[in-house]
């Protein structure tokens, strides 16, 4: 029987454990979005993961919606991310980086004092980090037709500057109500063009993206994260969530793409916030790449990463919050140890505390 802790390929990654690290903004990128000297430290640290998808990182200046957010966009980003992953594995880890457009999750503070881009000119209920606290976002323009390929360009030239910085591969961040999931969903998508109206079209842009960074890096080495029903960003529900996300699922699949990152329920909240059939997405997935990792993400403890692993439902599960406060979180959960509780005062931005001073068990033990 297949268990948490057995090794797997994902893709061409070959993992010790099927327990991922979730990526996790933390605030704390340096000038210029350049990951800061002690991210090595912080990363090396959880290097036991199976696999590391490291925090959110700007495809391009555009992209970026909160301060002290790392981008993958310039050669100092690129020299900054190269620190992180020799020191990853030089302690024995694996690492991903997920690739990241925000879209209308913005303000034009961040911006240079331009507007947010989107799949609609519609301002989204939701606020986000600036210099000045927590603000209400901007209002974002509509992407036009003629800049998609730009788009799509953006994300390809990301994903050729992470490997170029030493990552294994690439996660695309399509969930959690940022700019690709703006697309998706007609929720928040109200365009007339190919990139809109249909599921087909408004699937289009997800599609392209993800074919033009596998023809790039390979698709064993890229990954795609999803949230079907979370409403996180003002991210209403789709009018059929499960035959759009169905149909993408069938685009997806013949690419073979070495994992699917799928967030059940509301991001961070309720697991059965809406329902959805996922194994039904698996099932897809599976059908074209039997060999591909289904991974699974939102509120897992030790006992149904266990379940899900050893029944099949998933193969891999992705931690996030835990791996803030348990850098050594896969010994724990093998040896069923107690877990240290984050601290939510230093989450976002900061400094080493609470960021590269989390004990280990053995640092812990008296």
């Amino acid at each position: 029987m297949t268990t948490l802790f057995d090794p797997i390929h994902i893709g061409r990654i070959a993992a010790a454990s099927r327990i991922v690290m979730a990526p996790l903004t933390r605030n704390r990128a340096g000038a210029g979005g350049v990951p800061p000297e002690m991210a090595a430290t912080y990363y090396a640290q959880r290097a036991s993961a199976g696999l590391i998808v490291a925090e959110a990182t700007q495809i391009s200046a555009e992209a970026q919606g909160y301060i002290a957010t790392c981008g993958i966009h310039t050669p100092e980003q690129v020299a900054g991310w190269r620190r992180v992953t020799d020191a990853v594995h030089a302690a024995g880890g694996k690492i991903a980086l997920q690739l990241w457009h925000v879209g209308r999750i913005s303000h034009v503070s961040l911006l240079g004092g331009n507007a947010p881009v989107s799949s609609t000119a519609r301002t989204a209920a939701a606020q986000t980090f600036t210099l000045d606290g927590m603000v209400d976002v901007s209002a974002p323009r509509a992407l036009r037709t003629d800049e998609m390929p730009r788009l799509v360009a953006d994300f390809r030239h990301a994903a050729r500057n992470a490997i170029a910085a030493g990552f294994d591969g690439i996660e695309v961040h399509a969930a959690n109500g940022y700019l690709l999931d703006q697309f998706l969903r007609d929720s928040i998508n109200d365009r007339t063009d190919a990139y809109g109206g249909s599921i087909a079209n408004r699937c289009r842009v997800v599609v392209e993206i993800m074919q033009a960074v596998a023809d790039e890096i390979g698709a064993d080495r890229c990954g795609i994260r999803l949230s079907p029903v979370t409403p996180f960003n003002d991210a209403g529900l789709d009018s059929d969530t499960q035959g759009l996300f169905n149909h993408l699922m069938g685009q997806l699949a013949p690419m073979k793409l070495a994992f699917v990152h799928v967030i059940e329920g509301s991001t961070g909240g309720p697991r059965d916030f809406a329902p959805f059939d996922y194994d039904a997405l698996r099932a897809i997935y599976k059908g074209s790449h039997p060999q591909g990792t289904w991974m699974l993400n939102n509120g897992y403890d030790r006992a149904m990463a266990i379940e899900s692993v050893a029944s099949g439902r998933a193969d891999a599960i992705a931690f996030g919050k835990p791996f803030i406060s348990n850098p050594d979180l896969v010994r724990r959960l093998r040896e069923d140890a107690p877990l240290a509780v984050p601290d939510a005062a230093t989450m976002f931005g900061g400094d080493a505390k609470g960021y590269i001073d989390y004990p280990t068990l053995d640092a812990a033990a008296p």
